[in-house]
């Protein structure tokens, strides 16, 4: 790689970080913002839904504007959004300002991710990919491990303040990104990437798109996503009830996941992709995850599930990269909105697990999990209907 690309590949780890770990610093805070505007649970529940859904609604379109107007002024913008998001939630009072703020960052969200995936595509040779998208990968671990604790911290002084400092983070970010990240045009861009993009109409692109095998990958994402939030939406709730874990339990995996999953990312998926290939590691890791889910739901005693937690974790932190780097090999000059319709189809998976799990825990607490077994059982099938080879041909 060269220093151009280094650099720019740095620039993008630091932005990365800093707007994750300013979107999970309000996450501790939650339960005592519920408490003090006297919220129901189904006011919190809408809040996280409009962010899902302006993301989902809104992915692919940011996605292909950053294709015509450039990476650079999306990513800004997008920064941009996310401050004000975040400053009109502490500033706020009642559940009018709390909805339009979450709605506003999912807006943010819509315009950020798509657009740092899609420049990490034009910049990186097919060779280099899977590490980088790795490291991109870790830096939004990273933030997201960092945030809850440093947010309770902040919540000491009040409720509100680490709204103000994701706010501040946010313009840090802008502001860094603004001035240190160089132009789209004078980015050293891949063979694919620097392809003219012939002006053609939003359902033409995605229909020269989506190829049998993008939307074998698209239903991967979809059915990922939606395994993953069905089986974190409702953890909490099946250890402490089947398996007596308490708080410290509980937040000992999770810290635990944080940390394999960085070391993983940063360190293994690149040998990983190497010697398994994209789909080798997608198989593996869905393999993984039906075997910890059976364990969780079978097994008893706290390090075991422990152990079973981490391999279903830890399955669902390396797909999602693997995925979306096969994706960007066979995403040609359309990027954007490549990693649009990527991110909308996990914005789908996120409001629909959650919904679908808590009310079949309702019915019988294993439900939700023998579901997530069910649909990732179907993903691993649905990866034998292309042979590597197929998939190896149109990535190249």
């Amino acid at each position: 790689m060269s220093k151009q690309t280094k650099r720019t590949i740095l620039i993008l780890l630091i932005s990365q970080f800093l707007i994750m770990l300013g979107m999970s610093l309000i996450f501790p805070v939650q339960p005592f913002i519920q408490k003090e505007y006297h919220l129901t649970a189904f006011d919190m529940g809408t809040m996280s839904s409009i962010f899902a859904l302006c993301q989902f609604v809104l992915s692919p379109i940011a996605g292909q504007w950053s294709d015509k107007i450039g990476r650079k002024p999306m990513m800004v913008w997008g920064l941009i959004v996310f401050a004000l998001g975040e400053f009109i939630f502490a500033a706020g009072n009642n559940l009018f300002w709390f909805d339009l703020a979450r709605a506003i960052d999912g807006v943010s969200a819509a315009m950020f991710v798509p657009a740092s995936m899609a420049l990490v595509a034009d910049i990186t040779s097919i060779k280099d990919r899977a590490k980088v998208i790795g490291w991109l990968s870790a830096a939004f671990s990273g933030g997201l491990i960092l945030g809850p604790g440093l947010g309770g911290l902040l919540a000491n002084v009040d409720y509100k303040f680490p709204f103000w400092v994701a706010g501040i983070l946010g313009v840090i970010s802008c502001i860094f990104l603004a001035t240190y990240l160089p132009s789209d045009d004078q980015q050293v861009k891949t063979a694919t990437a620097s392809e003219p993009h012939a002006k053609t109409s939003p359902w033409q692109d995605v229909k020269q798109l989506m190829t049998p095998v993008m939307v074998v990958l698209c239903i991967l994402i979809l059915i990922t996503a939606f395994g993953l939030t069905s089986f974190e939406s409702v953890y909490s709730l099946y250890v402490n009830q089947e398996h007596g874990f308490g708080l410290q339990a509980i937040a000992l995996v999770l810290t635990l996941n944080g940390i394999i999953s960085l070391i993983l990312q940063v360190f293994m998926f690149d040998w990983m992709t190497r010697v398994l290939s994209e789909i080798g590691v997608i198989r593996l890791t869905f393999i993984l995850a039906i075997v910890g889910i059976w364990m969780v739901m079978y097994l008893h005693g706290e390090w075991v599930i422990m152990v079973a937690t981490l391999l279903v974790f830890e399955g669902f932190d390396l797909v999602r990269p693997a995925i979306t780097t096969l994706m960007t090999k066979l995403g040609g000059n359309k990027q954007g909105l490549l990693n649009g319709i990527n991110t909308s189809l996990t914005s789908v998976g996120n409001i629909l697990g959650p919904l679908l799990a808590g009310g079949l825990f309702d019915v019988n607490p294993r439900f939700p999990y023998w579901v997530s077994i069910v649909f990732i059982m179907l993903a691993l099938l649905t990866t034998f209907v292309f042979s590597k080879q197929r998939v190896q041909s149109q990535a190249g």
